[in-house]
């Protein structure tokens, strides 16, 4: 999720809907004497494989385990998204995504696994424009918070993005329904074998989505980079950065600090 998984980051964050990999074949005939190459193609499966650990859980500006100026309890974050071509841009998702800790007695079969999210959806991308569609469940505290979200996004300068994030049910653990806006950039630059990419983004929700008043809720900035692992079999890479946030107490009230930063390192495989 955006900034809740820098997944899914969002990225996106992003997190969320790239080809990681290309296959390619070529062959020659001598009888004739006739080369042929065949066309450069796409595989059908993509995906990625992530494991991170973080010094916070925001959720859309929610510092959720108030940690926050503090970095002494690290979280871990696994994750995992596939992505199937289905052919004229359009693009079926499934993805996990687990909060695993021990800030408090797990719901989720008495173990360290505090939360676990899945999601389905559709992306379409014509152009420079993105579209996507996930429609996801929130599994935690012994209920599930139901979320849809849509996604533009323009693979142009600076980036930009708008999400469209919805909590359609949380009567389970006493929620209301209500929708948070983010609009994001993010630009970069590669040094070598080094990505560097610096997100930002400033995000409105409705009244009492995180149980104080409408409007601003949160602007981050955040920096980051990225590397390959050439030494690991696959395609891995190690990513680490830094966000900081400024959080409207007046829409946000249980956030501990208005102003703080968070940190993520970790590694991912994409196929």
């Amino acid at each position: 999720m955006l900034n809740k998984k820098h997944l899914l980051s969002l990225s996106a964050a992003a997190l969320a809907c790239g080809v990681f990999a290309n296959a390619t074949s070529a062959g020659t005939y001598s009888k004739p004497v006739v080369a042929m190459e065949e066309e450069e193609s796409s595989p059908v499966v993509t995906g990625s494989l992530s494991l991170m650990v973080n010094t916070h859980f925001i959720s859309y500006g929610f510092d959720v385990w108030g940690a926050g100026s503090s970095w002494s309890e690290p979280i871990f974050n696994p994750a995992i998204e596939l992505n199937f071509d289905l052919g004229s841009g359009w693009t079926f998702i499934l993805g996990t995504w687990w909060d695993v800790n021990d800030n408090a007695v797990s719901s989720i079969g008495g173990s360290a696994v505090q939360e676990v999210d899945v999601y389905g959806g559709f992306g379409y991308t014509t152009g420079i424009v993105s579209f996507t569609v996930l429609y996801q469940e929130w599994l935690y505290g012994g209920g599930s918070e139901r979320i849809v979200d849509f996604i533009v996004a323009f693979d142009t300068i600076l980036n930009p993005s708008l999400t469209i994030h919805g909590r359609v049910d949380g009567e389970d653990l006493g929620l209301e329904e209500g929708i948070v806006g983010v609009l994001g950039i993010e630009e970069g630059f590669d040094a070598g074998p080094v990505t560097f990419t610096f997100p930002a983004a400033v995000a409105f929700a409705t009244d009492n989505y995180h149980g104080g008043d409408g409007g601003f809720a949160y602007a981050s900035l955040g920096a980051n980079l990225s590397v390959p692992l050439p030494f690991l079999p696959g395609d891995w890479s190690f990513h680490t950065g830094v966000t900081g946030y400024y959080t409207n107490p007046d829409v946000i009230p249980t956030n501990p600090d208005e102003l703080f930063l968070t940190g993520n390192a970790g590694i991912t495989l994409t196929f």
